[in-house]
């Protein structure tokens, strides 16, 4: 499958992806305030234990989908930055300036602007991070929305960006979201890596082998205090997206093209499900306006635009970067202001913010995930869609 192909199916299916997020967010919201709210959080509750000998792994339904399905997610994202660095869109520095710069901008100026809300509070402080991400599927499908008159150029601006977003976020929950660590247990997760890395060097070309060892760095990952979905991206990056005979796809290859479906429709979808359910009951509107709540709106809806756009702007004025070809500024901006659509991953971060403090009042703190991407969502639709009409008059 040439590039052209897969950025077209990427889009795509992150595009109706987005969608689908949005509809399990609604059935979620609706269990959670509806009679059938007990059942619903029985479900997320239901243990679920794997035990071989005296190894063993015990969670609630909810930690599976948290830690175990999203590994999934993020052995797809190692997969994609792997594919984008070597042979998509961000193979030449200069592909790479402008999105990379601009995701710098959506972490900084957002991390910033929380913080002067939350920095009087240590436990606040830890959610620093939250308004940084941006949900690459919800975003695109946004963007699918808007017509068919803004550019393929943009889209993939959109989705480089958010490939960035997904690179730094991995970075971020690997350095300052780490529980206690087991010295002993990680080491034998390096030892795991160690055997992915010779089977990269070799040119084995069987995905069993690289999926036996990945499970196992999970295992030790997950055991060590360090969040188990970094082992996802780790064996993403580590399976081979050439090989020797260019008759046959590479493993990784073969490997996003088959997973990359269930994640879209299957993984995100849940996740969103069994995360994004928030009773409203005895919920008063002044807890809105709590530091953390409305830190993250602000910081979602006009820290991630401010960030994004202005820093795009700065590099292309000085010649550092282009604008994407065949768009205008008003699209451009358009397009910043949907990286505020934080959603999944936000919510992925604030679970891991608070997994184990006190800090705000959890409805509000996921109420201010929600709005602050909803904000972003409806004025950037609007804003690319009349940019996009006002186009396609003068065609």
């Amino acid at each position: 499958m040439n590039n052209q192909s897969f950025i077209g199916r990427f889009l795509a299916l992150e595009s109706a992806s987005g969608i689908i997020l949005i509809i399990a967010t609604v059935f979620a919201m609706a269990l959670k305030n509806s009679p059938l709210a007990e059942a619903y959080q029985n479900l997320l509750m239901i243990p679920v234990g794997v035990n071989i000998g005296e190894l063993g792994i015990n969670k609630p339904f909810l930690l599976w989908i948290n830690d175990g399905f999203m590994a999934v997610f993020f052995l797809v994202v190692g997969l994609e930055i792997k594919r984008e660095l070597l042979e998509g869109h961000l193979q030449t520095n200069a592909q790479r300036v402008l999105p990379l710069i601009g995701a710098i901008g959506g972490v900084i100026v957002p991390a910033g602007i929380y913080l002067a809300f939350n920095w009087q509070n240590e436990l606040s402080r830890h959610g620093w991070a939250i308004p940084t991400a941006t949900d690459i599927a919800f975003a695109l499908g946004i963007l699918a929305l808007a017509g068919k008159h803004v550019p393929v150029t943009l889209k993939i601006f959109l989705m480089a960006l958010a490939i960035f977003d997904d690179f730094i976020a991995i970075v971020v929950v690997a350095i300052f979201y780490t529980s206690e660590l087991s010295v002993s247990v990680l080491s034998l997760s390096f030892i795991g890596i160690v055997c992915l890395f010779i089977l990269n060097r070799l040119n084995v070309t069987r995905l069993a082998a690289y999926i036996l060892v990945g499970i196992f760095v999970w295992i030790c990952v997950l055991k060590s205090g360090v969040h188990a979905t970094l082992a996802g991206v780790i064996t993403g990056l580590l399976i081979p997206l050439k090989v020797p005979d260019e008759t046959i796809d590479s493993p990784s290859k073969k490997l996003i093209h088959s997973l990359h479906p269930w994640v879209a429709f299957g993984i995100l979808p849940l996740f969103a499900f069994a995360n994004a359910g928030v009773s409203l009951e005895g919920f008063q509107l002044d807890k809105l306006l709590q530091p953390i709540p409305l830190g993250i709106i602000v910081s979602l809806f006009i820290g991630k635009q401010l960030g994004v756009f202005s820093l795009c702007w700065i590099a292309i004025k000085l010649g550092i970067a282009q604008l994407p070809e065949k768009s205008n500024w008003t699209q451009l901006y358009s397009v910043s202001i949907l990286c505020g659509i934080g959603f999944t991953m936000s919510l992925f971060i604030g679970g891991l913010a608070f997994e184990y403090g006190g800090a705000g009042d959890t409805k509000a703190d996921r109420l201010g995930i929600l709005i602050g991407s909803i904000l972003s969502a409806v004025t950037g639709y609007i804003l690319l869609k009349k940019s996009s009409q006002q186009i396609s008059s003068k065609e």
